[in-house]
């Protein structure tokens, strides 16, 4: 696919804009935020994902994992094992991750971040392979961990979005390249579509990729491997 300004785009990116894109994108944002509900109709349980208690990010905890963050996960309908959450709250475990985020900005939208901060070996990503292969939580749930700490810069994703979008090497640097490409273009469509669906600023642009993608994809009845 050539963009309205004659460059090529990655694969990634064309299929983030064809799913964005879709009729069916603006209303299930909507849906899955509860932004005027039918009656009797509720919100999504992962409309709290970044709420929660005043959000992952915010001011005194944002260096830290906290257990309103581990039940925040929750409402993404995944759990961090039990004895990984107490190693965090109360064990060696939290502090290495602490040590980690303190080099992770959390006031930077992943469009703007250059790419090594998310590239392999940064300290993102060293969080989330020292969650995954030295404490055996699932890539899933390290991923949403790490989104809820760090919502403008790193992204949710999970199967679902996976089956929809492909597994490039990296998604982060995928995802990071598709943000930046054509004049940012991508980025601004999220933008766009967060507020045509009367999302709140707080939702950060990649939660509103997420969500667009993941409510699609869903109901299309895909069956999504593991």
């Amino acid at each position: 696919m050539i963009s309205s300004t004659g460059t090529s785009l990655s694969p990634l990116g064309q299929r983030l804009r064809v799913l964005l894109s879709a009729e069916r994108a603006m209303g299930d944002l909507r849906c899955y935020f509860g932004i005027a509900l039918l009656p009797g109709a509720v919100a999504f349980t992962g409309s709290r994902f970044e709420h929660l208690a005043g959000g992952g990010d915010r001011p005194g905890i944002a260096d830290r994992i906290t257990a309103e963050d581990l039940v925040a996960v929750q409402t993404l309908s995944v759990a961090v094992p039990a004895s990984v959450a107490l190693d965090i709250l109360e064990g060696r475990l939290g502090a290495q991750l602490s040590g980690l985020l303190q080099a992770i900005p959390w006031d930077i939208d992943m469009v703007d971040a250059d790419a090594d901060v998310v590239a392999e070996g940064s300290p993102a990503d060293q969080v989330w392979h020292l969650l995954c292969d030295q404490y055996g939580v699932d890539w899933v749930i390290a991923g949403k961990l790490l989104a809820r700490k760090r919502p403008r810069l790193l992204p949710v994703y999970d199967r679902v979005v996976r089956c929809a979008v492909g597994r490039p090497p990296s998604f982060w640097l995928a995802l990071h390249a598709a943000l930046r490409e054509d004049g940012a273009a991508l980025h601004r469509q999220l933008l766009e579509l967060r507020q045509a669906a009367g999302v709140p600023e707080t939702v950060s642009a990649l939660r509103v990729c997420d969500v667009a993608v993941w409510m699609g994809h869903r109901a299309e009845g895909h069956a999504c491997p593991r």
